[in-house]
Protein backbone atom coordinates (compact mmCIF):
# COMPACT_ATOMS: atom_id res chain seq x y z
CA UNK A 1 0.00 0.00 0.00
CA UNK A 2 3.00 2.24 1.05
CA UNK A 3 4.19 1.72 -2.86
CA UNK A 4 1.18 2.97 -3.78
CA UNK A 5 0.91 5.94 -2.48
CA UNK A 6 4.27 6.86 -3.26
CA UNK A 7 3.75 6.06 -7.14
CA UNK A 8 0.81 8.66 -6.43
CA UNK A 9 3.20 11.24 -4.88
CA UNK A 10 5.69 10.93 -8.24
CA UNK A 11 3.34 10.61 -11.13
CA UNK A 12 0.07 12.34 -10.23
CA UNK A 13 0.44 14.72 -7.07
CA UNK A 14 2.85 17.19 -8.41
CA UNK A 15 1.18 17.94 -11.99
CA UNK A 16 -2.09 18.10 -10.11
CA UNK A 17 -0.63 20.27 -7.50
CA UNK A 18 1.31 22.71 -10.34
CA UNK A 19 -2.08 23.42 -12.01
CA UNK A 20 -4.01 23.56 -9.21
CA UNK A 21 -2.45 26.74 -7.08
CA UNK A 22 -4.73 26.80 -4.15
CA UNK A 23 -5.12 24.55 -1.10
CA UNK A 24 -7.08 24.27 1.87
CA UNK A 25 -5.52 25.61 5.09
CA UNK A 26 -6.07 25.82 8.94
CA UNK A 27 -6.87 22.84 11.05
CA UNK A 28 -10.61 24.38 12.21
CA UNK A 29 -11.26 24.43 8.18
CA UNK A 30 -10.05 20.79 7.72
CA UNK A 31 -11.91 19.25 10.08
CA UNK A 32 -15.12 21.04 8.50
CA UNK A 33 -14.04 19.77 5.46
CA UNK A 34 -13.02 23.47 4.09
CA UNK A 35 -16.62 24.08 3.85
CA UNK A 36 -15.89 27.64 5.53
CA UNK A 37 -16.13 29.48 2.75
CA UNK A 38 -19.49 31.78 5.14
CA UNK A 39 -17.00 31.11 8.48
CA UNK A 40 -15.55 34.48 10.01
CA UNK A 41 -12.06 33.45 11.98
CA UNK A 42 -8.31 34.44 10.92
CA UNK A 43 -8.02 31.57 8.52
CA UNK A 44 -10.50 33.23 6.28
CA UNK A 45 -7.56 34.64 4.70
CA UNK A 46 -6.96 30.91 2.87
CA UNK A 47 -10.76 30.53 2.00
CA UNK A 48 -12.97 34.37 1.73
CA UNK A 49 -10.74 37.37 2.51
CA UNK A 50 -14.05 38.68 3.31
CA UNK A 51 -15.05 36.67 6.18
CA UNK A 52 -11.73 38.26 8.35
CA UNK A 53 -13.54 41.72 8.12
CA UNK A 54 -15.55 41.17 11.29
CA UNK A 55 -12.29 40.48 13.35
CA UNK A 56 -11.09 42.96 16.27
CA UNK A 57 -7.47 43.43 17.11
CA UNK A 58 -4.64 40.97 16.12
CA UNK A 59 -4.52 37.55 15.10
CA UNK A 60 -2.32 35.13 14.46
CA UNK A 61 -2.17 31.09 13.47
CA UNK A 62 0.03 28.18 12.49
CA UNK A 63 -0.79 24.71 10.99
CA UNK A 64 0.25 22.12 9.80
CA UNK A 65 -1.09 19.10 7.83
CA UNK A 66 0.65 15.79 6.49
CA UNK A 67 -1.67 14.77 4.01
CA UNK A 68 -2.06 10.65 3.57
CA UNK A 69 1.07 10.54 6.04
CA UNK A 70 3.78 11.43 3.50
CA UNK A 71 6.13 14.08 4.30
CA UNK A 72 5.97 14.83 0.44
CA UNK A 73 2.63 16.12 1.18
CA UNK A 74 2.95 17.69 3.90
CA UNK A 75 1.56 21.51 4.18
CA UNK A 76 2.38 24.81 6.54
CA UNK A 77 0.25 27.09 6.96
CA UNK A 78 0.28 30.52 8.29
CA UNK A 79 -1.63 33.64 8.75
CA UNK A 80 -1.61 37.26 10.60
CA UNK A 81 -4.49 39.76 10.23
CA UNK A 82 -4.03 43.37 11.92
CA UNK A 83 -7.33 45.56 12.48
CA UNK A 84 -5.98 48.94 10.78
CA UNK A 85 -8.95 51.55 11.10
CA UNK A 86 -12.10 50.26 9.97
CA UNK A 87 -10.62 47.18 8.13
CA UNK A 88 -8.68 43.86 8.45
CA UNK A 89 -5.23 43.94 6.92
CA UNK A 90 -3.80 40.22 6.66
CA UNK A 91 -0.52 38.29 5.61
CA UNK A 92 -0.46 34.53 5.04
CA UNK A 93 1.56 32.27 3.47
CA UNK A 94 1.53 28.49 2.54
CA UNK A 95 4.19 25.99 1.83
CA UNK A 96 3.39 22.61 -0.05
CA UNK A 97 5.71 19.46 -0.46
CA UNK A 98 9.23 18.34 0.42
CA UNK A 99 12.31 18.35 -1.42
CA UNK A 100 11.92 17.15 -4.26
CA UNK A 101 8.95 18.92 -5.71
CA UNK A 102 7.43 22.37 -3.60
CA UNK A 103 5.15 24.73 -3.86
CA UNK A 104 4.49 28.20 -1.86
CA UNK A 105 1.87 31.15 -1.77
CA UNK A 106 2.94 34.67 0.16
CA UNK A 107 0.17 36.90 0.00
CA UNK A 108 -1.25 40.66 0.96
CA UNK A 109 -4.69 40.77 1.78
CA UNK A 110 -7.62 43.61 3.43
CA UNK A 111 -10.99 43.11 4.50
CA UNK A 112 -13.51 45.58 4.99
CA UNK A 113 -17.13 45.76 5.80
CA UNK A 114 -19.75 47.80 4.01
CA UNK A 115 -22.36 48.27 5.74
CA UNK A 116 -24.01 46.37 8.50
CA UNK A 117 -25.02 43.13 5.96
CA UNK A 118 -22.42 43.36 3.70
CA UNK A 119 -18.36 42.79 3.49
CA UNK A 120 -15.93 42.44 0.57
CA UNK A 121 -12.07 41.33 0.50
CA UNK A 122 -9.21 41.24 -2.11
CA UNK A 123 -5.87 39.35 -2.06
CA UNK A 124 -2.93 39.37 -3.69
CA UNK A 125 -0.75 36.22 -4.15
CA UNK A 126 2.78 35.03 -5.08
CA UNK A 127 2.71 31.89 -5.98
CA UNK A 128 5.79 30.02 -7.00
CA UNK A 129 6.71 26.33 -7.48
CA UNK A 130 10.43 24.79 -6.92
CA UNK A 131 11.14 21.07 -8.83
CA UNK A 132 14.48 19.63 -8.12
CA UNK A 133 16.43 19.59 -11.49
CA UNK A 134 14.15 21.56 -13.01
CA UNK A 135 14.26 24.98 -11.93
CA UNK A 136 11.77 27.83 -9.83
CA UNK A 137 8.91 29.29 -11.63
CA UNK A 138 6.24 31.78 -10.19
CA UNK A 139 3.55 34.04 -10.84
CA UNK A 140 0.82 35.94 -9.27
CA UNK A 141 -2.74 35.25 -8.02
CA UNK A 142 -5.59 38.01 -7.19
CA UNK A 143 -8.55 36.81 -4.98
CA UNK A 144 -12.21 38.32 -3.94
CA UNK A 145 -14.41 37.62 -1.57
CA UNK A 146 -18.02 38.31 -0.05
CA UNK A 147 -19.75 37.88 2.61
CA UNK A 148 -23.43 38.59 3.17
CA UNK A 149 -25.62 38.28 6.50
CA UNK A 150 -28.93 36.96 5.06
CA UNK A 151 -30.24 37.23 8.77
CA UNK A 152 -28.65 37.03 12.31
CA UNK A 153 -28.10 33.23 11.90
CA UNK A 154 -27.45 32.85 8.49
CA UNK A 155 -24.67 34.51 6.50
CA UNK A 156 -23.60 33.65 2.76
CA UNK A 157 -20.27 33.67 1.31
CA UNK A 158 -18.83 33.84 -1.96
CA UNK A 159 -15.05 33.51 -2.85
CA UNK A 160 -12.71 33.26 -6.30
CA UNK A 161 -8.94 32.26 -6.42
CA UNK A 162 -6.97 33.40 -9.91
CA UNK A 163 -9.87 35.78 -10.87
CA UNK A 164 -6.68 37.16 -13.34
CA UNK A 165 -6.41 33.14 -14.77
CA UNK A 166 -2.22 33.57 -14.35
CA UNK A 167 -0.16 30.89 -15.77
CA UNK A 168 3.35 29.64 -15.10
CA UNK A 169 4.48 29.53 -18.64
CA UNK A 170 2.63 29.75 -22.74
CA UNK A 171 3.41 25.99 -23.19
CA UNK A 172 0.24 24.13 -24.02
CA UNK A 173 -1.42 27.55 -21.95
CA UNK A 174 -0.49 25.95 -18.12
CA UNK A 175 -2.11 27.93 -16.17
CA UNK A 176 -3.30 28.12 -12.40
CA UNK A 177 -6.41 26.92 -11.56
CA UNK A 178 -9.30 29.38 -10.83
CA UNK A 179 -11.91 28.23 -8.20
CA UNK A 180 -15.10 29.40 -7.40
CA UNK A 181 -16.91 28.83 -4.06
CA UNK A 182 -20.38 29.16 -2.46
CA UNK A 183 -21.39 28.81 0.43
CA UNK A 184 -23.99 29.17 3.99
CA UNK A 185 -23.71 29.10 7.50
CA UNK A 186 -26.49 29.22 9.64
CA UNK A 187 -26.15 29.32 13.65
CA UNK A 188 -28.65 26.80 14.61
CA UNK A 189 -28.11 27.76 18.25
CA UNK A 190 -25.50 29.15 20.51
CA UNK A 191 -23.80 25.16 20.79
CA UNK A 192 -24.69 23.78 17.14
CA UNK A 193 -23.37 25.48 13.34
CA UNK A 194 -24.41 23.69 10.42
CA UNK A 195 -22.25 24.27 6.86
CA UNK A 196 -22.61 23.41 3.82
CA UNK A 197 -20.92 24.56 0.38
CA UNK A 198 -19.98 24.28 -2.98
CA UNK A 199 -16.82 24.53 -4.91
CA UNK A 200 -16.26 24.65 -8.57
CA UNK A 201 -12.81 24.47 -10.29
CA UNK A 202 -13.27 25.88 -13.94
CA UNK A 203 -12.44 22.37 -15.43
CA UNK A 204 -13.71 20.18 -12.87
CA UNK A 205 -16.65 18.84 -11.67
CA UNK A 206 -18.50 20.57 -8.40
CA UNK A 207 -17.42 19.36 -4.79
CA UNK A 208 -20.24 19.38 -2.58
CA UNK A 209 -20.01 19.86 1.62
CA UNK A 210 -21.53 20.10 4.84
CA UNK A 211 -20.48 20.04 7.74
CA UNK A 212 -21.16 20.72 11.65
CA UNK A 213 -19.78 22.36 14.65
CA UNK A 214 -21.11 21.13 17.92
CA UNK A 215 -19.98 23.02 20.85
CA UNK A 216 -19.94 20.60 24.29
CA UNK A 217 -19.46 23.65 26.66
CA UNK A 218 -17.79 26.91 26.36
CA UNK A 219 -14.06 25.74 25.57
CA UNK A 220 -14.35 22.31 23.42
CA UNK A 221 -15.95 21.97 19.91
CA UNK A 222 -16.67 18.72 18.37
CA UNK A 223 -16.54 18.98 14.30
CA UNK A 224 -17.36 16.65 11.21
CA UNK A 225 -17.95 17.04 7.64
CA UNK A 226 -18.40 14.98 4.26
CA UNK A 227 -17.03 16.20 0.51
CA UNK A 228 -17.92 14.84 -2.50
CA UNK A 229 -15.99 14.27 -5.76
CA UNK A 230 -14.09 12.60 -4.71
CA UNK A 231 -15.82 11.53 -1.05
CA UNK A 232 -13.71 11.89 1.65
CA UNK A 233 -14.90 12.65 5.56
CA UNK A 234 -13.00 14.66 7.96
CA UNK A 235 -13.56 14.99 11.61
CA UNK A 236 -11.60 16.69 14.88
CA UNK A 237 -11.64 18.81 18.26
CA UNK A 238 -11.14 22.19 19.30
CA UNK A 239 -10.13 23.76 22.76
CA UNK A 240 -9.75 27.62 23.88
CA UNK A 241 -7.82 28.31 26.27
CA UNK A 242 -9.32 31.78 27.53
CA UNK A 243 -10.47 34.32 24.84
CA UNK A 244 -7.30 34.49 23.45
CA UNK A 245 -5.30 30.56 22.44
CA UNK A 246 -7.05 28.27 20.38
CA UNK A 247 -6.00 24.50 19.48
CA UNK A 248 -7.24 22.62 17.10
CA UNK A 249 -6.70 18.64 15.66
CA UNK A 250 -8.11 16.25 12.97
CA UNK A 251 -8.31 14.15 10.16
CA UNK A 252 -9.34 13.81 6.80
CA UNK A 253 -9.76 10.25 5.52
CA UNK A 254 -9.90 9.12 1.57
CA UNK A 255 -11.05 5.54 1.00
CA UNK A 256 -7.84 5.63 -1.28
CA UNK A 257 -5.47 7.03 0.01
CA UNK A 258 -6.18 7.12 3.61
CA UNK A 259 -5.42 9.80 6.66
CA UNK A 260 -3.97 13.23 6.94
CA UNK A 261 -3.67 14.32 9.99
CA UNK A 262 -4.09 18.00 11.14
CA UNK A 263 -3.19 20.42 13.84
CA UNK A 264 -3.03 24.56 14.10
CA UNK A 265 -2.90 26.88 16.59
CA UNK A 266 -4.89 30.79 16.93
CA UNK A 267 -3.59 33.47 19.25
CA UNK A 268 -6.00 36.44 19.49
CA UNK A 269 -4.35 39.35 21.20
CA UNK A 270 -6.21 42.73 21.65
CA UNK A 271 -10.35 43.24 21.32
CA UNK A 272 -13.00 40.42 21.77
CA UNK A 273 -14.07 39.64 17.95
CA UNK A 274 -17.09 37.60 16.64
CA UNK A 275 -18.63 34.91 18.25
CA UNK A 276 -17.77 31.55 17.57
CA UNK A 277 -14.07 32.50 16.55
Amino acid sequence: MRFTKYVWVILVIPAFSFAQGWLPVGARSMSLGNATVALEDVWAYHHNPAAMAGLKGTHVGVSYENRFLLKDLQTQGLVIGQQVGKGMLSLGAQFYGHQLYRTNRLGLGYSLKLGELLSAGVQVNYQGVNIRDYGKKGTVTAELGLLAKLNENLHFGFSIFNLNRARFSDFQDDRLATYMRAGLRYQVSKKLMLLAEAEKEVESKIRPKGALEYGAGEKFFLRLAAVGNPMELSFGMGFKFGKQLRLDFGSAWNQLLGWSPHAGLTWQLGKETVEHE
